[in-house]
């Protein structure tokens, strides 16, 4: 059943690497990131890691459009175990890069994977662009916004808007 509700958006960016605070535990378990170039995987990710949070903007999308988002975006997936447990895309821009999309799957939150994975993704933001930012609202996972600002990055503009969303 579809319903309509609010959403606080939120933009939040980091300008500088040496803001980046890294967790100060270890992960609870050990990952890895492996770099991927695969339109069809990036699709699947999106699907089933956004499925929870109502990520809708791409499930209309052919597969040329995802052939030609993943020739712009750099992806990581992030393994536990030589499965995926997440993973994140980059998106270059005019003097900044966007942390388009970063998540995991619901099996692997509380493990400490998070703020590891990403801070490893603004270090390699920083490596592509002298600003990082990152989208984020209300129906992310509840621990989305305090990852973030945990990692150093700032609220730059908040937004309220309307999506109607499927239960």
């Amino acid at each position: 059943m579809a319903r309509r509700v609010e959403v606080t958006r939120r933009i939040l960016e980091i300008t500088d690497p040496a803001d980046i605070r890294p967790p100060t535990q270890p992960p609870r378990v050990p990952f890895q990131l492996v770099e991927v170039h695969d339109p069809k995987l990036n699709r699947a990710l999106y699907e089933t890691v956004g499925k929870p949070y109502h990520w809708t903007d791409r499930l209309r999308w052919r597969d040329g459009d995802w052939v030609r988002w993943e020739a712009r975006v750099e992806t990581r997936v992030i393994e536990v175990g030589g499965g995926p447990a997440g993973y994140f895309e980059l998106e270059p821009g005019a003097g900044r890069v966007t942390l388009a999309y970063f998540g995991l799957y619901e099996p692997f939150h509380g493990l400490g994977i998070g703020g590891h994975a990403l801070t490893l993704a603004l270090r390699r933001g920083f490596e592509v662009a002298p600003i990082v930012q990152v989208s984020t609202n209300t129906l992310d996972g509840p621990h989305a916004l305090i990852n973030y600002q945990a990692r150093g990055m700032r609220e730059r503009q908040v937004f309220v808007e309307h999506r109607v969303i499927d239960d």
